[in-house]
């Protein structure tokens, strides 16, 4: 199947689709160096506010108070490759990272209550990401001002941050049983962009072209619920099941519009409600002793993304993820030993690519078009690995991590229509671009994050 050329009319830019699945159906999973160097896996272990990222119930395995802060330092580097160059361009970023807290309150009673505890989590993510892509003399574009141009280059730009600020309560029912309960609080902010860049075949002049409905800016807030489990199945064994609710987000965005026949170029204002997937996660865990621990878990998408429906654009968007979204899935595993007071540890996870193949009209290098399909069109899917060290100073500890993330995916633009019912081309101050078929790069995107946590247990 083809994606029509109304769908991306309607729907602005591929980056639309990208970050309806990339930002707003996925949770931040910064958590501590702990967290992150066992690739987030702890979905039957808990012992701390990271539980709220994964499972809840994990607040109920604490057994004593203890608060923590984590500053990250991000890496992301693009490779965009395109007729045999390419162009790589690394991101830096540090920030705070995570910020968590529990609260232990023993029952001094017979029953087998024995904890309830309160828990606290911040976690936050840069969303930045640039993809810069060179270009290729063998495209040519002619201008409605008859002259003829090469394409030069094209460059999609993201900025901004996603957060998640969790409140929870965690029980421990006779030290064999835990229960806990979530509410979740999502900001997120985004700054996008798209350009073009051409270069004139009569004098070498570049100009640069903005697409149709971009620059575009997010800001949004959402809300989710999460229940959790963990019982333990012998001395050694912990099973655990957790369930987060979709994440109902209020976004509102602006975008600018160009070469309108009754308002010429401005800007315009409006609101979109989102609702980002149900998700479910099983988890195992392997508890030798105070020595070793190993968790396994397995995250697993149950319903689609979908927007409520204001007008043809939020319909269409439905309709591409109901014809090509699949439900995504994730595997975490992670383990910690322990020599004296040093902790060792490690993880590894893998997340599925979210979408169907998708078959697009493309240029080839030599210039002509044709119709090609794509397995990792637009995402991909993406592995993690980590490792890290920790030491304890008695009532005080420090932590660090390092995580290595990976994917590749085919890279879709320059499309853009000007007919009487669609117009998402490119524009510059007196041009048009147009075209039926996208340009469409390699992408490898490689991302280096370390993580240094400082934290206190009492």
């Amino acid at each position: 199947m083809s994606i029509s050329a109304a769908f991306f009319a309607q729907a602005q830019d591929v980056s639309v689709i990208r970050n309806s699945i990339d930002v707003y159906s996925n949770s931040p999973m910064v958590g501590s160096s702990k967290f992150n160097a066992m690739a987030g896996s702890n979905g039957a272990l808990g012992g701390d506010a990271n539980s709220l990222l994964t499972n809840p119930a994990g607040l109920g395995v604490a057994i004593s108070g203890e608060i923590s802060g984590t500053l990250s330092v991000m890496n992301n580097k693009n490779t965009s490759s395109l007729a045999g160059s390419s162009i790589k361009y690394d991101i830096n970023k540090a920030d705070i990272g995570n910020v968590g807290g529990v609260m232990t309150f023993q029952l001094m009673t017979e029953s087998a209550w024995k904890f309830i505890n309160i828990g606290v989590n911040f976690s936050n993510q840069t969303l930045e990401d640039y993809v810069e892509t060179p270009g290729n003399n063998n495209l040519i574009y002619d201008f409605d001002v008859d002259r003829s141009s090469a394409y030069a280059g094209h460059a999609y730009n993201r900025y901004g941050n996603l957060s998640k600020t969790s409140f929870g309560i965690g029980a421990n029912y006779n030290h064999s049983l835990y229960l806990g309960l979530g509410l979740n609080f999502f900001n997120a902010s985004i700054d996008q962009y798209d350009t073009a860049a051409f270069r004139s075949l009569e004098n070498g002049a570049v100009d640069y072209f903005d697409k149709q409905n971009t620059p575009y800016f997010e800001s949004s807030n959402g809300f989710s619920a999460s229940l959790g489990v963990i019982g333990k199945v012998g001395s050694n064994l912990r099973l655990g099941a957790a369930l987060e609710t979709p994440t109902f987000w209020d976004i509102d965005r602006s975008y600018n519009f160009y070469n309108d026949p009754a308002y010429g170029d401005d800007v315009a204002i409006e609101g979109r409600r989102f609702t980002s997937p149900l998700k479910a996660t099983v988890s195992a865990a392997l508890v030798a002793g105070k020595n070793f621990s190993l968790n396994a878990d397995y995250s697993l998408g149950l319903t689609k993304p979908k927007y409520k429906v204001y007008g043809p654009a939020e319909t269409e968007l439905n309709d591409f993820f109901e014809d090509y979204y699949k439900n995504g899935s994730e595997v975490r595993l992670g383990a910690e030993y322990r020599v004296k007071q040093l902790r060792l540890r490690g993880g590894y996870s893998y997340m599925s690519n979210p979408l169907d193949a998708l078959t697009i009209s493309r240029f080839t290098n030599d210039g002509s078009m044709g119709n090609q399909s794509y397995s990792n069109l637009i995402l991909n899917d993406r592995n993690l690995l980590s490792f890290g060290l920790g030491y304890d100073f008695k009532s005080f500890y420090i932590d660090a991590a390092y995580q290595n993330v990976t994917s590749k995916y085919s890279n879709p633009f320059m499309r853009g229509l000007l007919t009487d019912n669609i117009d998402s081309a490119y524009y510059s101050p007196s041009d048009i671009v147009a075209s039926d078929a996208y340009i469409v790069s390699d992408v490898k995107n490689s991302r280096n994050n370390f993580f240094v946590t400082f934290g206190w247990k009492f």
